[in-house]
């Protein structure tokens, strides 16, 4: 709390300061929380939230007996903040760019996105940056993480998702505080990610539901099948902002890919028995394609590392820790060669 009381007057200089609304959001979430144990003891819980949170009170303790994940405070309480999202994030790139615009924060590093408690203030910054000429999109989050700044908790706006696809994100959020680098977004999510697979793998065989692991993987193939499309329009828009056409030919050519990358996402939904993504139905712009590759792109090289470590989860932390301390020219060409060597063993499971 005293970290927030710090930015607050800090911000109180500056009329419309971005972070006097972040350190507030912060406060808000923060003053929200409940020890699960006393939500769970309550009778006028509802049984079902009563269900949910057992349930991740005993992913959380195997997150620290199996996975060796940080054992704090963060997870252990909950927040009800009746709303659908807990932020929204702001995404711009250029009108003939795909590279994203950056925001640089004092503990996160330079990310391309912007979060906003209030979904309206998001929106407000996201006209602000049209005006100035730049594709945006605004997404609502379910998450984030403080990275151990803060006892972050469990959300209600976590609750919509199914009991696995819970239980990995609690994985994933935690996995960032155990490696996190400074202005490498895809690193930190891609890594987050191979924890998340090998903590739900190891979860579910523990419940003897090994069998439900397919069934994630399954998920993911779909979610590696969308990245692919998307890619390939990435690929196809990188040509037509390089042609030398003026202005007006190449909107004409981006709106007509964006139009059939759309309809392609949708084709690869409805054959997937799925309900194609809200977002779809909007015309698509740069912002939209930012977070492609962000989660997953670095993913089979960390699971080519978790490999090459005999599965030891302690010699895999160990060496993507190792790869943090790189510089990043020198990290993505370790990355891209994929020769990946486990530096230190142990038997550690």
């Amino acid at each position: 709390m005293a970290r927030i009381i710090v930015l607050l007057i800090l911000c109180a200089l500056n009329a419309g300061c971005y972070y006097m609304q972040a350190a507030s959001g912060q406060w808000q979430v923060m003053r929200k929380r409940e020890p699960i144990a006393e939500v769970i003891a309550d009778p006028a819980s509802p049984p079902e939230l009563v269900s949910r949170l057992t349930l991740l009170r005993q992913a959380r303790d195997f997150s620290i007996e199996e996975l060796g994940l940080p054992d704090n405070k963060s997870y252990r309480s909950y927040a009800d903040l009746e709303r659908d999202f807990v932020v929204w994030n702001v995404l711009a790139a250029p009108e003939f760019s795909l590279e994203p615009k950056q925001w640089c924060f004092p503990v996160a590093g330079c990310v391309s996105y912007r979060g906003y408690f209030s979904k309206e203030a998001a929106i407000k910054a996201s006209r602000r940056l049209a005006k100035d000429g730049f594709d945006v999109a605004v997404g609502g989050v379910v998450a984030y993480s403080t990275l151990g700044n803060f006892s972050d908790p469990i959300l209600n706006t976590m609750m919509h998702w199914d009991d696995r696809d819970l239980v990995a994100l609690l994985f994933h959020e935690l996995a960032h505080q155990v490696v996190y680098v400074k202005d490498d977004s895809a690193f930190n999510e891609s890594f987050a990610t191979a924890v998340e697979e090998i903590g739900l793998q190891r979860w579910l065989q523990s419940r003897g539901r090994a069998g439900e692991y397919a069934e994630y993987q399954a998920g993911r193939a779909r979610q590696n099948e969308t990245s692919e499309i998307i890619e390939l329009a990435r690929q196809d828009l990188n040509s037509i902002y390089a042609n030398e056409l003026d202005d007006t030919g190449k909107r004409q050519l981006k709106s007509a890919r964006l139009a059939r990358l759309a309809e392609d996402l949708k084709f690869a939904a409805r054959r997937a028995g799925e309900r194609p993504a809200a977002w779809l139905d909007g015309e698509l712009n740069n912002a939209h394609l930012i977070s492609n590759g962000l989660y997953a792109g670095l993913l089979p090289q960390f699971r080519a590392l978790y490999a090459a470590c005999d599965e030891s989860i302690q010699g895999f932390y160990r060496a993507a820790e190792h790869l943090a301390k790189m510089h990043k020219e020198e990290r993505d060409l370790v990355l891209a060669a994929g020769d990946l060597r486990c530096l230190t063993g142990g038997s550690d499971r």
